[in-house]
């Protein structure tokens, strides 16, 4: 498993996401039709929507989950099976590609087209968003739900387990809003994501913690975490702003809208070479990781 999991992150490192039929925009198409079809507008707001939205979580997750689990299963195949689906649910290259656009255009004093970059990686309003926090609070947000999550699960489940969370938190970011429309029939994919994140959410906090000020981020994560709306995210985010030592939170615009979001982390106020700290923070997570791993491994076949 160790070894599948390093040939699975250097892949992701080699070839990155596919940047035309990427299999989850295909999958995105199908939540998108099977919504439509099972939460039209007079039956939205319902109660009873949380059983349909769960239906509809069955039917997207079984196919795939089943196909994956017969594929890896498969000898000789299944090795080559659990390679690919770890690299599928990896994020890790994009991750950096992403957050390196915000970067560049900072660099380049292009203040609109870093908003712009910074508003493909979270869901605000693009013309309200602080490019250099807003990137930060997404790198270490999706260190966990695109990185240290999907190895988590491979740990746990192989490929299987690897898609079924990559799956679920895609389910999650496009059902779980609480609007009117999605309150109820997404429901069921929040929370899931909740109880496949909650573990790997908490050891993501503590490897921040490990990889940066310890004491600064362990303190947060204790104080600061319980205010946050999400279970997971608030731990996440919570340890990794206190070791960086820099203060992320604070009142956010989503569709029109402002809300007023817990502060994390200190006092300091985050700058653009901040935001390679915290690809730093989450790349050298991934390396900690592989290396207990294997270390795991050895002493299980000592």
């Amino acid at each position: 498993m160790p070894a599948m999991a390093l040939v699975a992150v250097a892949l992701d490192y080699v070839l990155g996401e596919p940047r035309r039929y990427h299999p989850l925009a295909g999958f995105g198409w199908l939540a998108n039709r099977l919504e439509a079809w099972l939460n039209p507008a007079r039956r939205q707001g319902e109660p009873m929507q949380r059983l349909t939205g769960s239906l509809g979580l069955l039917l997207l997750l079984g196919p795939f989950i089943l196909l994956a689990w017969w594929l890896c299963n498969l000898r000789p195949f299944g090795i080559v099976a659990d390679i690919l689906l770890l690299y599928f649910a990896l994020g890790h290259k994009s991750l950096h590609q992403h957050a390196q656009a915000v970067t560049q255009a900072l660099d380049n004093n292009d203040e609109t087209q870093a908003r712009i970059a910074a508003s493909w990686m979270v869901s605000r309003d693009s013309a309200a968003i602080e490019p250099v926090p807003a990137t930060i609070e997404s790198v270490l947000e999706n260190g966990n739900d695109g990185v240290f999550g999907a190895l988590f699960w491979f740990l746990m489940l192989g490929g299987t387990g690897a898609l079924l969370f990559r799956l679920v938190n895609t389910m999650d970011a496009m059902w779980g809003y609480k609007t009117p429309r999605l309150y109820y029939f997404g429901w069921a994919a929040a929370r899931l994501d909740d109880v496949l994140n909650y573990i790997p959410a908490r050891l993501t906090a503590l490897t921040y913690a490990l990889l940066g000020k310890t004491r600064t981020a362990l303190r947060c994560w204790a104080r600061q975490a319980p205010l946050w709306d999400s279970p997971n995210a608030g731990p996440v985010m919570a340890a990794g702003a206190g070791a960086l030592d820099i203060k992320l939170g604070g009142a956010a615009r989503y569709q029109g809208e402002w809300h007023e979001r817990p502060q994390l982390g200190s006092d300091n106020k985050p700058h653009a070479a901040d935001i390679e700290r915290a690809l730093k923070l989450v790349r050298h997570g991934v390396y900690l990781w592989l290396l207990l791993f294997l270390l795991m491994a050895a002493i299980a076949h000592a």
